[in-house]
């Protein structure tokens, strides 16, 4: 009774927030980068939740159940993908856009815009999925006569409403009240949940020697394949992006990255700590669920009734991003563009929520087929990191890169990565990124190289 109260407390306080919001949303900006108005500690939390999800609770506690510590590959990816976002954060709020693509065609070109757009698609409707199943997962642990599936429907349809009230206004303002709420209730649970298993020393007993090594039962090259797609993904993020535009000042973004290193650092270390102590434990059919099963089964009731609430608005909140942000693509970087230029405030508002609504039941075909979190999180994270990123990460680093360059960059980190996935075999044989970001950087370079270099005025607004 008391976990379901927490959930239906989290879900009412969501919505209010989303509705408070909804107010202030009357044109194309507010809807998109919320009038620009974000200061830096809302930033922070924002980052914060949309980054730690679904990928970090079920498909990181997945992998610790399995290799202990050595899961921690996977996050550090991101840690060394925020050294650079530190160095183009108040670089990107200056350009003062809306979506990456809206970069990408300032340094290239219309086609690169278009098929940046489709590949943001394909990966954050590949991420919202498991976002959906994740949210199943709990609701089904908690009320059990939901059924994981049933449990998938209800939190996408909540999502898709959530998502579509306020656009970014609602998403930032969301992810404050949950970033404050996992990131307090998780510093407090995981000493308690050691103490509940019978220490630290028993946590060692019960597991193999190898979970508390640096690499475990994997090898270095895997471990730099679960490190590289993390990395990509964050640099290249399209949601991130879209925060820095939001933003009141560039020193606003500045400092919102040195606080979201901060945070997600600390969060993903305690995540799989907590991950690592349960697997002392618990033995499980889904490992995917060590976390929320820790939470319930581990801890004295309210604090686990907080601390599973907190995962499971994590995953809504990250959801709540990763609808979004291919959601823009399509409204800003297609419909408003191409479709209908002249449109007016009130039909793209209108428009907006269409397609939410539309992503969303796009990503829940999605998740109805998905068996391992993990690898979904892998290949969402590959198809971005391999297609957008190296583009991106030229638009501020690199002069020389020309349109033909980019373009052969992000189709071919594209295709590689969903030909190599559908290849039996070839995934287990090398992971993915591997030869998708090797192919997308050549292409990038070589042809680059072999083209005239862009114009001064192509350059311009970068410098």
């Amino acid at each position: 009774m008391l976990y379901a109260a927490v959930l239906v407390l989290i879900l009412v306080t969501l919505l209010a927030v989303a509705l408070y919001k909804v107010r202030s949303v009357k044109k194309r900006a507010d809807f998109l980068v919320a009038g620009r108005t974000l200061r830096w500690p809302v930033l922070v939390f924002t980052l914060l939740s949309s980054w730690i999800g679904a990928g970090s609770l079920f498909a990181g506690g997945e992998n610790a159940y399995h290799i202990g510590f050595a899961a921690l590959w996977q996050p550090a990816g991101g840690w060394v993908g925020l050294v650079v976002v530190a160095l183009i954060a108040g670089r990107a709020r200056r350009f003062s856009q809306f979506t990456v693509p809206d970069l990408l065609e300032a340094r290239y070109n219309a086609t690169a815009r278009v098929l940046a757009t489709v590949a943001i698609v394909a990966s954050c409707t590949m991420i919202t999925s498991y976002q959906f199943k994740a949210g199943g997962d709990v609701l089904h642990m908690i009320f059990p006569q939901v059924s994981r599936t049933q449990g998938m429907y209800i939190i996408a349809a909540f999502v898709i409403v959530l998502t579509g009230l306020a656009g970014m206004a609602s998403v930032a303002y969301v992810d404050l009240v949950i970033g404050l709420l996992v990131t307090l209730t998780i510093l407090v649970a995981l000493p308690v949940a050691v103490e509940n298993i019978g220490g630290w020393r028993e946590v060692r007993r019960a597991l193999p020697a190898d979970h508390f090594t640096l690499f475990g039962s994997i090898t270095p090259l895997t471990a730099i394949g679960y490190l590289l797609p993390t990395c990509l993904l964050l640099i290249g993020n399209q949601g991130m992006y879209q925060k820095f535009f939001s933003a009141r000042t560039e020193r606003d973004a500045r400092l919102a990255v040195f606080g979201w290193i901060a945070g997600t650092v600390v969060l993903e270390i305690l995540i799989i700590a907590m991950a690592v102590v349960g697997s002392a434990r618990f033995r499980l059919e889904n490992p995917r669920e060590i976390i929320p099963t820790t939470a319930r089964l581990a801890l004295p009731q309210l604090l686990g009734a907080i601390l599973l609430g907190g995962i499971f608005a994590k995953v809504i909140s990250t959801a709540n991003n990763y609808l979004f942000s291919p959601s823009s693509n399509l409204i800003h970087d297609i419909y408003g563009r191409f479709l209908r230029p002249g449109a007016g405030d009130r039909e793209i508002l209108v428009v907006s929520r269409v397609i939410v609504a539309l992503l969303g039941a796009f990503a829940l075909i999605q998740g109805a087929y998905l068996e391992s979190i993990l690898r979904a999180a892998l290949y969402a994270y590959t198809v971005y990191g391999a297609a957008i990123t190296p583009a991106v990460l030229a638009v501020f680093f690199w002069k020389r890169a020309t349109t033909p360059g980019a373009i052969g960059s992000i189709v071919l980190g594209t295709l590689v990565t969903i030909v190599w996935n559908l290849a039996p075999g070839w995934k287990e044989a090398v992971e993915p990124v591997y030869p998708a970001l090797g192919l997308s950087i050549l292409s990038l370079v070589v042809v680059s190289l072999l083209t005239p270099p862009p114009s001064e005025e192509k350059l311009k607004p970068f410098l």
